[in-house]
């Protein structure tokens, strides 16, 4: 969440921020709400003075007590209530993007950092070039399930492991977490309130399956206070959503499913190291791409296409040739200290005083990776993925 002692003091700047990525006025429905709460906040504070008195009161005093009791009692109820209504409204209030996140709403608004690599003429979808079983996908599970069978799996598990393989020679600790997590894990790294309609839920235990790890990788530290930094894990999960705004051609094949795999970043960092540490994360993530021969670009997201925790996002976009456009297989994205904040996370400064950490996540691969190289390469598989079992080319 935001610093609100911060907004308090310089409104004007956070609302100028927020207002990029339209959330001008759930900014000031936060301003509003707090200070609600804190018109009331000194008149219980007087009333909870009144209560101590000095030795043993009088028969007048303590007839004066009662009605003070009694205000008091109303009061504290109805601060309570207006606490939560501040509360709830800062949870609705997303983090101010960094000034050189893109202008704009939407991923059109998007700016092209940089491009590698020849984009091919237009060639059959990965539907056609490898076995991904959509029917009987949809007969165990429903719509927009797949069955990953043969080559194609052989294919995905291999760079899931190149994938863990260069990110833990980079200094990430691997970690395989839970996928079904609670409530506090999702509110803090900032899906919930805003993306809840957006994950499956198991109510009967309280529990959300998660769209990344990302969510447990932060949860790990839930409340804690951190010692040293920066803390780096990578992790392989299973990832599920809705994914109920997508249609068109984005629902056809493995392309935008409800189950995916996915190896992801998480760092822990100074907030004074953490805009190096976005670019490091993409400087992780470019190589690996480049590694393979895909053709690519990055761009710097808009403010308003940002996840409601993200300062800024680089996303790494591989070129699709049954599409003829460049479609999103990595993100990276700085959250400064909206999601430690959140998560009651701090670290120990040298001064022994407790501050906020910054967070950070980027994606290293997914399943999309394999259309990527099946559309691009006819299903001949890059030589460097061979020696984590993938086979030469892929076959339907």
């Amino acid at each position: 969440m935001i610093d609100l002692r911060a907004a308090r003091s310089d409104p004007d700047a956070y609302r100028a921020a927020l207002a990029r990525r339209g959330a001008g006025e759930a900014f000031d429905e936060l301003l509003a709400a707090d200070e609600r709460w804190r018109a009331l906040v000194p008149r219980v504070d007087e009333l909870r003075a009144k209560q101590k008195l000095p030795g043993k009161p009088t028969p007048e005093q303590l007839e004066e007590l009662r009605g003070v009791k009694e205000e008091l009692t109303a009061l504290e109820a109805q601060l309570a209530e207006l606490e939560a209504e501040r509360d709830t409204a800062l949870g609705r209030v997303p983090n101010l993007p960094h000034e050189s996140a893109a202008d704009g709403m939407s991923d059109e608004d998007a700016i092209v950092v940089r491009e590698w690599g020849e984009r091919g003429a237009e060639g059959p979808e990965h539907l056609e070039l490898a076995g991904y079983d959509m029917e009987r996908g949809a007969k165990i599970s429903g719509a927009r399930f797949g069955v990953i069978v043969g080559d194609a799996a052989l294919l995905s598990l291999a760079l899931y492991r190149l994938a863990l393989d260069r990110l833990c020679a980079a200094g990430f600790t691997p970690v395989l977490p839970p996928v079904l997590v609670r409530e506090e894990a999702m509110y803090g790294t900032g899906f919930f309130p805003s993306e809840k309609n957006d994950y499956y839920s198991v109510p009967e235990d309280g529990l959300y399956l998660v769209g990344t790890s990302e969510v447990p990788l932060i949860a790990m530290h839930l409340g804690e206070i951190l010692e040293t930094l920066p803390i780096r894990y990578c992790a392989y999960s299973s990832c599920f959503r809705r994914e109920s705004g997508s249609a068109g051609r984005d629902t056809r094949g493995m392309f935008r499913v409800h189950q995916f795999q996915k190896v992801e970043m998480v760092a822990y960092v100074h907030p004074d190291e953490s805009w190096d540490e976005h670019e490091r994360l993409l400087e992780i993530e470019e190589p690996l791409v480049r590694e393979l021969g895909l053709p690519y670009r990055v761009v710097n997201s808009a403010a308003g296409d940002l996840s409601a925790a993200a300062a800024k996002r680089y996303d790494i976009e591989a070129w699709f040739p049954s599409q003829q456009r460049y479609r999103e297989i990595t993100s990276c994205s700085n959250t400064t200290d909206f999601q430690a904040r959140r998560s009651g996370i701090r670290y120990r400064a040298d001064d022994k005083r407790l501050e906020t950490p910054h967070t950070l996540n980027g994606t290293a691969v997914t399943d999309r990776w394999a259309l990527a190289i099946l559309e691009n390469f006819g299903g001949e598989v890059p030589e460097g993925l061979r020696e984590f079992g993938a086979p030469e080319r892929v076959t339907p």
